[in-house]
């Protein structure tokens, strides 16, 4: 997956990234314009261990036209090689070399600040440790040990003792980085579960020290993703909004919203700019085909056979078709408003799309 990017401390793509106008056309498939696709992980090609519907064969078609795959995750509570082991159970062959995670993320920040061999307090799992022995790091658990910095990233088994060990340490003045700020993780069978960025709160609240994030939405993620896969052109995959396509907002890249995941509908039609992606699809599909322009028409915003215009205090939209063109219309409607959109605006016209809500 390593190639050898032409500008290593920043994203070479030519964004196309979408403002008032709404999201952009392509007249090829997404596979065959973008040269690696840097996927998120859970909503985008799995839910939980559960494989998302076509998101296999879509892969291995998007690989067969030519486009290299990067699977880039907040977790950092999985080593490359688990992942590559979640994806061959869903169906998609990977190698570690495919992965990237915030873990790794934030090891390349710790050495780029750090002197080689430094002492790093790990408040997190095996995972963690082993991205910063990779770049030449020592991890340790003691803030006796004098340690240059503190790295947290989740952990099922972080418990108060290492939080105290990485309070202590912080308020001694060491550098303190997140892996990610994620509030919540997804429930196996049920609501949400405190997150890494709930547990970097402890820290935070005890020492008043705000973490280094490197985690989406965050750049340091998305410049690990490109540095290792030497993505000159890359298309952001992803099923939220703030944090998959903010992400590639932050790094200068195109994106692509799946409503497979988190995100729905109406989340994209009430999005501010920094969530507002370059595309949307129903699912990974959308790598495969080309994505029609939205046209303008004096106030009308259209795509395929679908119009969608502003009507006082509320957004019509008529027409037949491919739903997903009636929602680009819709899009395109919405953002070219200089106020906030609210939702009981755009209610009924996408009732009349009959398009998944998100999750």
């Amino acid at each position: 997956m390593r190639g050898t990017p032409r500008r290593r401390d920043e994203c070479a793509a030519r964004a196309a990234a979408p403002g008032e106008d709404g999201v952009k056309g392509s007249d090829r498939p997404l596979s065959e314009a973008y040269d690696v696709a840097l996927l998120d992980l859970d909503g985008v090609v799995y839910v939980g261990r559960r494989p998302v519907p076509r998101a296999a064969e879509s892969l291995e078609k998007a690989r067969a036209a030519g486009q290299r795959l990067a699977f880039v995750t907040n977790n950092a509570s999985r080593t490359p090689a688990a992942v590559v082991t979640l994806l061959a159970d869903v169906g998609v062959p990977a190698s570690a070399e495919d992965v990237v995670t915030s873990a790794q993320a934030a090891a390349r920040l710790l050495a780029e600040r750090l002197p080689a061999g430094a002492k790093v307090l790990v408040v997190g799992g095996t995972a963690l440790r082993s991205a910063l022995y990779d770049r030449g790091l020592r991890p340790v658990s003691l803030a006796a040990e004098d340690p240059a910095a503190v790295v947290q990233g989740f952990s099922p088994d972080v418990g108060y003792g290492l939080l105290a060990e990485g309070g202590k340490a912080v308020a001694r003045g060491a550098l303190f980085v997140g892996t990610n700020g994620d509030s919540t993780i997804p429930g196996e069978d049920g609501p949400p579960k405190p997150g890494n960025g709930a547990l970097l709160q402890v820290i935070r609240t005890a020492t008043g020290v705000d973490p280094i994030v490197t985690g989406k939405p965050q750049k340091p993620l998305h410049r690990e993703a490109v540095l290792r896969t030497g993505a000159e052109r890359p298309l952001v995959v992803g099923d939220r909004l703030d944090t998959d396509i903010e992400g590639a907002h932050n790094g200068g890249a195109d994106s692509l919203l799946v409503l497979t995941g988190v995100s729905g509908p109406l989340d994209l039609l009430t999005a501010p700019p920094e969530h507002r992606p370059t595309y949307v699809a129903p699912d990974l599909t959308g790598l495969l085909v080309p994505h029609p322009e939205v046209r303008r028409d004096g106030d009308a915003a259209l795509c395929g056979d679908w119009t969608a215009r502003r009507a006082g205090d509320v957004f019509e939209l008529g027409g037949e078709g491919d739903p997903y063109d009636g929602l680009r219309a819709l899009a395109a409607a919405c953002w070219r408003s200089d106020a906030p959109v609210r939702p009981e605006a755009v209610a009924d016209a996408l009732r009349g799309l009959d398009l998944p809500s998100g999750h």
